[in-house]
């Protein structure tokens, strides 16, 4: 006879639909909210949830079926696993109740939330370990859980086990990628030339895009803590000032250099710091801020964010690297330019004025003798200034004197209508002190403003002269004369700089017309 196979009824049925649904999804949050509801139907509970124990021993996540969203608001922050819910945590064993809360650990229920009494909970396995518990309340009519209840819910939950360990194995890899992808992309972005900041703030907004946080946070390592804060870089929170008090509460808190990552508490204030564990740039720190309440994947997730953080710091790395080596074949164009100006170049002049004197001390014309004489002049010249091209060219790049004076020189020519000529002559850029250059500046712009205003002249000249222990700034113009202006607002102010550094200041005629501003002062 054929073998006829047996029809599912009643509660069988009703198992094996539900281990049916829970199956159907990968993603675990989806999975969790349909272990519960998938519980609650094979028992006719009102209310279901599941509460995931983190590694604290504390649940970490709580899903709940069959109460809408304005009563959760409405009740607060969900539970942390006190009275009877930490009871199953301690004792992993069903759980069922007439009547949880004349139960000695009865922990009673925050306000706002609805009035129960029937319990059943069962606790959640995963290969042995407690993953959470399931907790069931009111059923319907009353009733108390009966001895099937609890038999049927712990098949549920011995399959739940088997789903939600592929489940989070998917999650994680799921994780992964993304993480990855935010390391691949913030590599793809952190290209040369980039400025230290700006490549901060692209390691907290990659970050921010996959964590799991209420905020991220980047801070400067070698900042106090007060400055720190001020200075760090935010993504991913609504009210950032309020982060950025929570911050320096945080980095207050925090006793010497992080070297290991390490969670923090200050108060309600937690977070994951980070160490950016980068060679080449300045010392830096990850900062992650989270909820009180958390996930089910928080331990992977931990070390996911960490294993970023030493990705961003090999990107940081590469990208200083590829700019220091830019800069320094920048360097290097520039260094053989200017060995090429100094041994071809200027000999060449010096060669040639040579000759040009051995010429004039050979004629007898006057008039020749004074125009190969000029020649003579103006080659020298073009010497110093081929000279101060050379230095320039050698220097790091960085704003020096000389550079500072051509360009405000060059921006005047406008007010003035004419180019000023600018001479620098003697080691500005080395034997000058910072105190002293950070003066010349602002003189030379009252000395060019007071010439552009009042001289009317057709030709300016600035000098620039460092020797003996003294640095002369002298602009010259063939304008109209110092005359006796009714007052020197500006002057003065060239005159109490001049003083306040040890030195001196005139304002001359020039014969055959004009004025000579000249500013004494000592290098250092």
């Amino acid at each position: 006879m054929p073998h006829r196979r047996k029809e599912l009824t009643g509660h069988a049925h009703a198992l094996l639909d539900a281990v049916v649904a829970i199956s159907s999804d990968l993603d675990l949050a989806s999975v969790l909210q349909r272990i519960v509801r998938a519980a609650c139907e094979l028992t006719n509970a009102g209310y279901g949830a599941i509460g995931v124990v983190g590694a604290d021993g504390e649940i970490s996540e709580f899903l709940v079926h069959g109460m809408d969203a304005e009563t959760q608001a409405a009740i607060g922050a969900p539970p942390r696993g006190r009275g009877i819910l930490g009871l199953l945590i301690k004792d992993p064993r069903p759980l069922r109740l007439h009547d949880l809360n004349v139960h000695a650990a009865s922990y009673g229920f925050p306000a706002n939330h609805p009035p129960m009494e029937t319990f059943l909970g069962v606790p959640v396995r995963i290969r042995g370990t407690i993953f959470g518990n399931l907790y069931l309340t009111e059923k319907d009519g009353g009733e108390d859980f009966t001895e099937t209840d609890v038999m049927l819910v712990e098949a549920l939950a011995s399959a739940a086990g088997f789903v939600i360990e592929n489940a989070r194995a998917y999650t994680l890899g799921e994780r992964r990628r993304q993480w990855l992808q935010a390391a691949a992309e913030l590599v793809d972005e952190l290209q040369p030339p980039l400025q230290h900041d700006e490549a901060l703030r692209r390691v907290a907004r990659a970050a921010s895009h996959v964590v799991r946080a209420r905020g991220t946070a980047v801070v400067h390592a070698e900042d106090d803590p007060a400055e720190a804060a001020d200075t760090a870089v935010i993504a991913t929170v609504d009210d950032e000032e309020a982060l950025r008090v929570e911050l320096l509460a945080l980095l207050q808190s925090v006793q010497g250099p992080v070297e290991d990552p390490q969670e923090c508490r200050v108060g309600a204030i937690r977070a994951l710091v980070v160490p950016l564990r980068s060679h080449l740039t300045g010392a830096a720190l990850l900062i992650t801020f989270f909820d009180e309440h958390t996930h089910a994947l928080e331990a992977e997730e931990r070390e996911l964010l960490i294993s970023f953080a030493d990705q961003a710091a090999l990107a940081l790395d590469r990208a200083q690297a590829m700019s220091d080596r830019a800069q320094l074949a920048v360097i290097g164009d520039r260094e053989r330019i200017a060995r090429d100006l100094h041994d071809t170049v200027i000999q060449r002049l010096f060669a040639t004025g040579l000759h040009l004197q051995g010429a004039s001390m050979g004629t007898d014309d006057p008039v020749l003798a004074e125009r190969i004489g000029k020649a003579v002049d103006d080659l020298d010249h073009t010497i110093r200034d081929i000279r101060g091209t050379i230095f320039e060219l050698t220097s790091d790049g960085q704003a020096s004197l000389k550079t500072r004076t051509r360009t405000l020189a060059r921006e005047y020519a406008r007010l003035l209508g004419h180019n000023p000529e600018v001479t620098i002559e003697g080691p500005v850029d080395t034997a000058v002190s910072p105190e002293v250059a950070e003066q010349v500046v602002p003189v030379l712009r009252e000395a060019l403003s007071n010439v552009s205003r009042h001289a009317k002249a057709s030709r300016t000249s600035v000098l620039l002269h460092c020797a003996d222990g003294l640095l002369v700034l002298e602009v010259a113009d063939d304008g109209v004369g110092p005359g006796t202006p009714d007052h020197e607002s500006g002057l003065r102010n060239a005159r109490t700089r001049s003083v306040d550094l040890g030195g001196s200041f005139d304002l001359l005629p020039r014969d055959p017309q004009g004025t000579v501003f000249r500013w004494t002062v000592p290098v250092g």
